[in-house]
């Protein structure tokens, strides 16, 4: 039953797992009516895939020449083709054209065409555009003039001539340098007072500035986009176009790619313990985790470079013009598997080195807690970074046991309330989010979800037993999503608690299922050769009937934030699946009542006369404003801009350190935990010390203190 329940839900391309079992799985095969034999791979997954978004997405879009007309569209601004509609000219689109109203003939059963098209024609394009970046960059930029430059490319089409598309890169490229120019001129001015530092020209940081670009311009367009990206990385961003139009959420993963996220929401995989960086186009060592196969070799260093990969006795793969997540999956495999590292180490040697893959934990990702002092009492803090899970080992890790055991932690220090921090949760587990609202209710329903045939199925609490019954807040942001946004809206419904924070969050209330291309086993086996696609099956709905869709969950106690204004939540996204209701839940509201009113008006109070948080939402909303203008290319309005916006930046910084800091202690358990490991020893301080400055910590302290001292309210410790 345990893995009935497991539905996943994320921003993040959470897997979601549904009632899909016995003779379900048989009617479904069936009513996909999967016939006949693609002949190329390629064929293979878009006709697949063609049919999973036809016969079994939640609410498809109708596949014919409209829809045709908008991949077309859509595909040629990807960012594994032309997003900034820079490298093809207008006549490439017409030379294209002629697949604008075919694309839905080759989704239903024709061959694939259209991507190896496009691929021939970047081919042919690319080599042009490094040859133009590496003309205008040869030569000084005057930044004297008056002009501007508009890099929105909603706002304007492809070039319609090769001199078109020059101009629109020497304006590119100015202002790229110019962006550099000005930093290094006042870097310059900074230290000019400094002992033995020799002031170079203006003339030759404008000449450093440009080959700084260059060199990023080379890492990108040469040695990525033109040497790296090949017909296949086109083809699965072509599969993603295709399944991102039905939702934002409905995504292909590449077998590689899909064991990437396996191990992203279990928190273990089999790599070297190495964490990477990216540092002037290279690939170097960041950490080594003690104990692992890279610490125990004694031949890896922090700052080697990694030059090479290789699997085996494999053929090494070069990392040139890798981006880090790239280098992590072809480094990650199979446990007890053999990677060769090609370094090139600090004295300028270069070094081949062997490892064996094992198993590495990433408890650092898990939750964890802390407990804060205040004039009337402990406040405990618990932070989850997101709703994990291990499906592929029962004994693995799991967010509501590790809950589970901060809250007893917590309860053992005699807290007097509990914070849970969820913002930037992108979701998880719902089989833990539901555990995980039980352990502060008795029982009852804690969401409900709906499928394409309207079926509604609701997903309850049975256990009677409250783990924690004292005051308890949810502090949230605009990136709170999916599973955090159910533990929210539950806890709110039952009015069991206060939520803190922006003034939605994110609004994502759609299920998903990973299911495999393989015709036969794909719903059994997620893990496919052909690839895997994560496919919106269901919604959910807050047990009091509304969806989180699109809306989100609105928080009782709002704080000014700097993301207040930006468009990244799920209304912002045109493909977004519309808001709806459903008929409410039976529930009763928890057994203490909060007076909500009177924890929001002294909120309220403290939030108005608080200078810091004026300030934080003047400047946001400033700099939110500054994003929609065109870009001036001339030095001393640049200079101007950028002054006021880093003071606008500047202020926001500094009203947001505390004058006096939240006196956070952490549990002496948690530090022999990492006594191991001195990395993890001195980053988990690092934690505890970002929370003694956090203002919105300080606030959620402050409501959970009012909380505490309410007459009309019952709390027991235990």
């Amino acid at each position: 039953m345990l893995k009935v329940l497991n539905y996943m839900f994320s921003k993040r391309t959470l897997p979601v797992l549904v009632l899909f079992l016995g003779a379900g799985l048989i009617v479904a095969f069936k009513t996909f009516g999967w016939g006949g034999a693609p002949t190329g791979k390629y064929e293979k997954i878009l006709h697949n895939v063609g049919d999973m978004l036809q016969q079994v997405h939640y609410s498809p879009k109708k596949i014919d020449d409209e829809y045709s007309k908008y991949i077309f569209k859509k595909f040629l601004a990807d960012k594994y083709v032309d997003e900034k509609k820079s490298i093809l000219l207008q006549s490439d689109i017409q030379t294209l054209k002629k697949f604008e109203t075919r694309l839905d003939d080759e989704i239903l059963g024709g061959n694939v065409l259209f991507v190896p098209a496009v691929d021939e024609v970047m081919r042919k394009r690319l080599p042009e555009i490094v040859a133009i970046y590496r003309d205008i960059l040869s030569k000084p930029f005057d930044f004297t003039k008056s002009e501007s430059a508009n890099f929105n490319s909603d706002e304007y089409d492809f070039p319609k001539n090769e001199a078109e598309r020059k101009e629109y890169w020497r304006k590119y490229l100015k202002y790229a340098v110019l962006d550099r120019y000005s930093d290094l001129l006042e870097n310059r001015e900074k230290s000019k007072n400094t002992a033995g530092f020799v002031a170079k020209s203006d003339g030759d940081l404008e000449k450093e500035a440009r080959e700084r670009v260059l060199k990023i311009m080379e890492r990108y367009y040469s040695e990525r986009l033109l040497s790296k990206i090949s017909l296949d990385d086109r083809f699965n961003s072509y599969i993603n176009v295709i399944t991102e139009s039905m939702d934002p959420h409905t995504t292909f993963f590449p077998p590689v790619d899909k064991r990437y996220f396996d191990e992203q929401m279990s928190g273990r995989f089999f790599g070297i313990g190495a964490s990477l960086r990216e540092e002037d186009g290279n690939i170097k060592i960041a950490t080594l985790l003690a104990g692992s196969p890279a610490w125990k070799s004694q031949q890896v260093q922090v700052g080697d470079i990694v030059l090479k990969v290789a699997q085996g006795a494999g053929e090494p793969v070069d990392l040139t013009g890798f981006f880090v997540e790239d280098a992590v999956k072809i480094i990650r495999g199979t446990k007890g598997t053999e990677v060769r590292l090609t370094l090139k180490k600090s004295d300028g040697t270069t070094k081949t080195v062997s490892l064996i893959r094992d198993e590495i934990v990433q408890d650092e990702t898990f939750a964890k807690s802390a407990v804060i002092n205040t004039p009337k009492g402990k406040i405990g803090f618990i932070y989850l970074p997101e709703f994990y899970a291990d499906f592929s080992d029962a004994k693995g890790a799991r967010c509501s046991e590790d809950v589970k055991k901060e809250i007893i932690k917590l309860k053992e220090q005699k807290v007097d309330g509990i914070v849970m921090d969820l913002r930037n949760n992108g979701g998880g587990s719902l089989y833990d989010v539901v555990q995980m609202v039980g352990f502060f209710i008795e029982s009852g329903p804690i969401v409900q979800v709906k499928d394409r045939e309207g079926n509604p199925q609701v997903f309850y609490d049975r256990d009677k037993s409250v783990l924690y019954d004292g005051p308890l807040a949810v502090m949230v942001n605009e990136f709170s999503a999916s599973a955090s946004e159910i533990f929210a809206a539950a806890i709110q419904d039952y009015n069991r608690g206060v939520i803190i924070g922006s003034t939605t969050t994110f609004g994502k209330g759609t299920v998903q299922r990973n299911i495999g291309l393989d015709k036969i086993l794909g719903m059994v086996d997620p893990n496919s050769d052909l690839g895997t696609i994560k496919l919106t099956l269901q919604k959910f709905y807050r047990i009091n009937g509304g969806s989180t869709q699109l809306k989100g969950v609105a928080s009782d106690i709002n704080l000014p934030d700097i993301y207040e204004y930006t468009k990244l939540r799920e209304k912002d996204d045109p493909s977004s699946l519309p808001w709806d209701e459903i008929k409410k839940a039976e529930y009763s509201n928890w057994k203490y009542q909060l007076d909500l009113s009177s924890v929001k008006k002294s909120s309220e109070t403290r939030i108005a006369a608080s200078n810091a948080f004026r300030l934080i939402q003047k400047n946001a909303s400033w700099i939110a404003t500054q994003n929609d203008k065109d870009v001036t290319l001339n030095l001393k309005k640049y200079q101007e801009e950028q002054k006021q916006i880093r003071e606008a930046v500047k202020e926001i910084e500094s009203a947001s350190k505390l004058p006096a800091e939240v006196d956070v202690t952490a549990l002496n358990e948690d530090l022999k935990k990492y006594e191991y490991d001195n990395g993890k020893l001195e980053r988990f301080k690092a934690w505890i010390n970002a929370l003694r400055k956090d203002i919105y910590l300080d606030e959620a302290v402050n409501v959970i203190s009012d909380m505490v001292t309410q007459n009309n309210l019952v709390y027991n410790k235990k």
